[in-house]
């Protein structure tokens, strides 16, 4: 085992860590935030540095995880920390439910209550967040976020970083492109286009 690195200190981190602490895989689990030093903890996690000083903090003995909920900056610290050949860890809490034969990305994070089935597969730096499902042959591009109580039905395919909002659902089959946007609560029956809006049942690009 091995000591934890999270970037990111705030709520999602505070998630990661209570997550990769019940998983019990590393010795120890602290953060990287940059309101360091000035914030020097994280509910009951130190704070040792700044993520802008990561260069300082790099540690081949550690494993890093990026708790950051902006997806264009998740997956760009996830390539800084490939670039330097730094071990990225995917975090599971025990309590979901992982098919064997699904395919969990480098830096992804699964957490209690969801469930991820047989032949799915997730990028890097992918969030299936609280209670969420990710059902047979799906298909998640980097930096996906699967937000609490969001359900995808089968084969779903679902570009980089796209965010599926609370409590959405999409129907099985569907395509959604890049860069979506899912409103909270949508329901998804048709194919979106990269980079649209969606929201409403069934969900509609924004404005329509």
């Amino acid at each position: 085992m091995s000591r934890l690195i999270i970037l990111g200190a705030g709520g999602h981190g505070r998630v990661v860590a209570d997550a990769a602490e019940e998983a019990a895989g590393w010795d120890a689990h602290q953060f990287l935030d940059d309101r360091s030093p000035g914030l020097s903890s994280s509910g009951a996690w130190q704070v040792i540095g700044r993520i802008r000083d990561l260069e300082l903090h790099l540690d081949e003995q550690a494993q890093y995880v990026v708790a950051i909920g902006h997806a264009g900056t998740r997956i760009r610290l996830v390539d800084v920390l490939e670039t330097h050949a730094m071990t990225i860890a995917s975090v599971i809490h025990p309590r979901a439910a992982i098919s064997r034969y699904a395919v969990i990305g480098r830096g992804a994070v699964v957490f209690a209550g969801a469930c991820v089935n047989v032949g799915a597969k997730l990028g890097r730096a992918v969030i299936v967040n609280t209670g969420a499902t990710v059902d047979h042959d799906c298909e998640l591009g980097d930096a996906v976020h699967v937000c609490p109580g969001a359900h995808l039905a089968g084969d779903v395919k679902v570009g980089e970083g796209t965010w599926i909002g609370i409590g959405a659902s999409v129907r099985q089959g569907i395509a959604i492109g890049a860069h979506v946007m899912v409103a909270a609560g949508a329901a998804v029956v048709s194919d979106i286009p990269p980079g649209t809006t969606v929201l409403g049942v069934p969900a509609r690009a924004k404005g329509h």
